[in-house]
């Protein structure tokens, strides 16, 4: 298990090397799925229980996608918890999809989330490299990434970085 010393080092650098990197190469554009289009997700939770977005029908979602050493991503996870733990009761989902290339270091995290956020604030998280991982979000090129799906699960918003303050207005009025 990674110490805290351990996981701010990487977290530091991880941090610095994105932003660094970030100014050199842009990544092609991806394609961008449809607003309004109807998603679709299967996996496996950090837990090794199966995820499935289909699970959460007649729930508004909000599905984010991140990796483990994004300052950013933390940054946005935390805000996004506190959201969900004001807001479960009020038919909506908080899914994380996690990017990471290696289970290893999904698993250092998810072990990391266990003595560092309390049960109450804890959402279901897949990790998409996952053997029969499936979803239809397409491509992900910067992280973090988010999509509000409605009800439906038709996609209402994406967000490439930071959610925005409007954002979090519109989820908070799509739960009404």
């Amino acid at each position: 298990m990674m110490d805290k010393r351990a996981f701010l080092q990487t977290f530091t650098a991880s941090a610095l090397a994105s932003t660094q990197l970030g100014a050199w190469a842009q990544p092609a554009p991806a394609p961008v799925p449809a607003k309004g289009a109807q998603h679709q997700l299967s996996g496996t939770g950090s837990d090794g229980k199966p995820v499935m977005l289909s699970d959460f029908k007649g729930k508004v979602c909000l599905v984010s996608f991140f990796t483990a050493g994004c300052a950013l991503c933390v940054n946005e996870l935390r805000l996004m918890r506190e959201f969900y733990t004001n807001n479960r009761q009020r038919d909506f989902v908080l899914l994380g999809v996690n990017l990471d290339d290696k289970s290893a270091d999904f698993m250092q995290y998810i072990d990391l989330l266990k003595v560092s956020v309390p049960a109450e604030q804890r959402f279901p998280i897949a990790w998409r490299n996952a053997p029969g991982h499936q979803d239809s979000f397409g491509a992900i090129t910067r992280r973090p990434t988010h999509y509000v799906l409605n009800r439906q699960h038709q996609q209402v918003l994406r967000r490439e970085g930071s959610f925005q303050p409007t954002d979090w207005d519109d989820l908070w009025i799509s739960l009404n």
